[in-house]
């Protein structure tokens, strides 16, 4: 599979589970485990970053023709890192005392790590488009 396709991919995925993890939170924590109003504000948080993320993967993909695709590559694999770190991270801390793994301390420090590869990505996106030939014009 192709750098571009397997981006999109990736993007599509991402999406699919933002719904799924979504609706999870919705029906499922919220009506049957009842989960805390503060424990469901992280829980959404999680998923709304899930959201703004992988539309920022979509646009990785669509994007890749055009601009510079070694920084776009890099980009799209901090956005994946991202999610996983910082919404996955969120996902369990906000779930941790149905799932039994209150112990499990070393969860917390991977929301900004995963924060941080959200910057990375951005920044990395910026200088694809600044290397990138948009905005010239062929004379």
């Amino acid at each position: 599979m192709n750098t571009q396709k397997y981006i999109l991919v990736s993007a599509f995925l991402m999406g699919m589970f933002s719904v799924i993890i979504g609706a999870f939170g919705a029906h499922i924590l919220r009506e049957q485990w009842m989960l805390s109003d503060a424990s469901m504000r992280i829980f959404n948080t999680g998923v709304s970053y899930q959201f703004y993320h992988t539309m920022a993967l979509l646009f990785c993909g669509l994007f890749y023709p055009q601009a510079n695709s070694r920084f776009v590559k890099i980009s799209a694999l901090f956005f994946i890192l991202g999610i996983i770190l910082f919404s996955g991270s969120l996902y369990l801390l906000s779930t941790r005392h149905y799932l039994g793994i209150d112990h499990w301390k070393w969860i917390g420090p991977l929301t900004p790590l995963g924060g941080m590869c959200f910057i990375f990505a951005w920044i990395s996106l910026l200088v694809s488009t600044l290397k990138s030939k948009l905005g010239t014009t062929d004379t």
